[in-house]
């Protein structure tokens, strides 16, 4: 069962699609600060992999890891995984300005590195990670989760690889969250040095999915805005973002990030993307279908030439990323995703929440 209180705590669940046999993969995770790492270890353990060691500072967090993966052994330090031969890649979901350094000591123990969304917090740390990969052949990759954990996106993704719309010219993205109780949420939640502002955090969700969709290499943000409407008390939370950018084919993008969803909608957030294409257009609808109450999610509507169709896709499509990391990890490819589009989609993340702050202090 999905998470649908708050987004920081969703960990889809799956159909177990194993690329290889048990053992033949074998990962470890290591700083529990959110709750993704529940996403990323479940879809790699479906792919087939072997989760061996958990490692946090803080002992609650490894036992409830624990009480969830209860085949995992305790590590009495991150240096004792590192060590460890035997794993392959390790997953991390640090506090988001921490995620570039763990990374860089992953990586320089000779292991791939799969990380929570937003990858780093700086440019410098774009170039400290670039530097790493270069140096020793490893991967950083990105749990992207709003487009590689959530089947409608997957979908998505595979109409316009048919062509259902033609060229993808036009993408607007919506990525509202819950914030919940404000005391739930761990301190660093509401310090800008440690989360990155809105536009690095979530706000890396819907660029990162522009890229994909719209094939774009390269991108220029021309416009983004951050802001605080709401939480008065927290004067480093930035709780709504946007931004408008520019691929290098032409294609554009805009969209908005935002902690204002309300308590009565049945999850985290209405999570939506239009994209417009030259034949046709896709309307996502990830996590509600709203006022339709019958509590699905992963709504797909497709107009073309040969009509309007509408798409249910829970538990159809599933998630081929997991399975094509693994192989990638194995065999040195870049099928689940290239290392230039994880780090473009970081650095224009963070291009973006710059500008807003430049526009700020105008």
């Amino acid at each position: 069962m999905v998470q649908k209180k708050d987004g920081m705590n969703y960990a889809p669940k799956g159909k177990p699609a194993p690329v290889v046999k048990e053992g033949e993969f074998v990962i470890a995770a290591i700083a529990l600060d959110h709750g993704h790492i529940y996403g990323m270890c479940n879809g790699l353990i479906e792919a087939g992999a072997s989760l061996k060691w958990v490692y946090d500072p803080d002992p609650k967090k490894v036992e409830a890891f624990l009480k969830t993966y209860p085949q995992v052994k305790a590590a009495s330090s991150e240096e004792e995984i590192l060590a460890d031969p035997e794993v392959k890649l390790v997953c991390g979901a640090a506090v988001t300005n921490q995620r570039c350094a763990l990374g860089l000591r992953v990586m320089e123990a000779g292991k791939d590195y799969f990380t929570d969304k937003a990858p780093l917090t700086s440019l410098e740390q774009l170039a400290a990670a670039k530097e790493m990969v270069q140096k020793t052949g490893r991967k950083y990759m990105v749990y992207y989760s709003e487009r590689i954990h959530v089947e409608s996106a997957v979908f998505a993704g595979q109409l316009i690889e048919q062509g259902a719309i033609g060229t993808p010219i036009h993408i607007d993205g919506f990525g509202p969250h819950r914030i919940g109780d404000p005391k739930g949420r761990p301190d660093w939640f509401y310090e800008k040095e440690k989360y990155g502002g809105i536009l690095c955090d979530i706000g890396s969700h819907q660029i990162e999915q522009f890229l994909f969709y719209c094939n774009v290499k390269d991108a220029e943000v021309k416009y983004s805005e951050v802001g605080n409407y709401g939480h008065p008390e927290y004067p480093e939370l930035e709780d709504f973002g946007d931004a408008m950018l520019v691929g290098d084919n032409g294609t554009t993008q805009h969209f908005r990030v935002d902690w204002f969803t309300p308590d009565g909608l049945s999850t985290w957030g209405d999570g939506r993307t239009f994209i417009l294409g030259t034949e046709g257009y896709i309307e996502l609808r990830k996590y509600v279908n709203v006022g339709t109450n019958d509590g699905t999610e992963n709504h797909v509507f497709l107009v073309n030439k040969d009509g309007e169709q509408h798409f249910q896709v829970s538990g159809k499509v599933g998630y081929p990323f997991f399975g094509e990391l693994i192989l990638d990890c194995i065999n040195r490819t870049e099928n689940a995703m290239t290392q230039e589009h994880a780090f473009k989609a970081a650095e224009l993340c963070v291009r973006a929440e710059l500008q807003a702050e430049m526009r700020k202090t105008k």
